[in-house]
């Protein structure tokens, strides 16, 4: 049993949170788990519903979670800090933690726009001195606040944090895998969500299964290089955080960023899609920062440059495909 603060309360932080705070059969004892919200008035609605009317309306929260719009109130005590909020969000709530000792992991996936930063990139510039990592892998956050199964890696460049805070976090139906490929695992995180988008343009299209793996496949050629290129080790795109998010994200029906393509082949306007979510949809963010990464370090990434096209409004989606289909052929890798 520890005490955790869980920073951010969007729905993959109140599902996390809730799955943290929940006892059941097979956990000889649960954590203290405190959940903070950044606006006063929603954390005093989650409090007084037991639920978090916004993002899992149908979820009640166990008794154990405490719910806190004083970000002091929240850490305080805490023994791990995790941060819940989007990428964009990051650098802020890191502005809050200065000084502070406590370690963190981060759930935010892609890149920061301005600079193309990944998130433990942010961690180190805004100077957190103690250990930390990112916690990833295919996980819809409605699922795991029911409580259904959920695998998911703990990174860090700290091996030893990895592995110790992975065995706090395992338990239930949440099981944690550990890693040292920090980027391997962050590169994962963030080019799935682009690539999702470009599965759901495929599919709205109708261009059929056949199309979708091979998308899905070619795609995660595209992330390793990436990967690789940037630091990360090529067997970590075939472990959770890399194949599986992928593959969850780029078919589920509770995928964003899936949502974003499917409406994208529909022909319906970015902006009207993205307000509509009501939800951050991390590829729309992280499509363009990622090709900037990619050119620096000369990686080749037609299905991301594609996807940036259209949504930048260079492409419709109908060209985007017509393109990548003319491509010349080359040797599989």
């Amino acid at each position: 049993m520890a005490a955790l603060a869980v920073l951010g309360a969007g729905a993959w932080g109140t599902a996390l949170a809730i799955a943290l705070a929940r006892s059941n059969d097979t956990l000889a004892s649960r954590h203290n788990v405190n959940l903070w919200a950044r606006d006063p008035a929603q954390a005093d609605a989650i409090a007084k519903a037991r639920r978090n009317a916004r993002y899992l309306p149908d979820i009640k929260l166990p008794e154990p979670l405490r719910v806190e719009a004083d970000f002091q109130k929240a850490i305080d005590g805490a023994e791990l800090l995790v941060a819940a909020t989007p990428v964009a969000g990051l650098r802020d709530l890191l502005g809050n933690l200065r000084g502070a000792t406590v370690p963190m992991v981060w759930l935010c996936k892609g890149f920061e726009q301005e600079g193309a930063a990944l998130p433990h990139e942010i961690v180190a510039a805004c100077g957190l001195r103690a250990p930390s990592g990112a916690l990833s892998g295919p996980s819809f956050a409605l699922e795991v606040a029911k409580g259904l199964p959920c695998a998911l890696t703990l990174a860090s460049a700290d091996a030893a944090f990895a592995a110790k805070t992975a065995a706090l976090l395992h338990g239930g139906r949440l099981r944690v895998y550990h890693s040292d490929d920090l980027i391997g695992v962050e590169i994962g995180g963030a080019v799935k969500n682009v690539l999702a988008i470009a599965v759901g343009i495929c599919d709205g299209l109708g261009l059929g299964q056949n199309a979708r793996a091979a998308l899905i496949t070619r795609g995660l050629a595209e992330l390793a290089r990436l990967g690789v290129a940037l630091g990360g080790r090529a067997e970590t795109v075939m472990g959770l955080t890399g194949a599986g998010d992928l593959i969850l994200t780029a078919t589920g029906d509770l995928s964003r960023n899936r949502r974003v393509g499917l409406e994208l082949a529909a022909g319906k306007p970015l902006a009207q899609i993205v307000e509509s979510l009501g939800h951050v949809a991390e590829g729309v963010r992280s499509a363009r920062a990622t090709l900037e990464r990619a050119q620096a370090v000369g990686v080749d990434m037609p299905i991301t440059a594609a996807v940036d096209a259209v949504l930048q409004g260079k492409l419709t989606p109908p060209k985007a495909v017509e393109l990548l289909l003319a491509r010349d052929p080359k040797a599989e890798g």
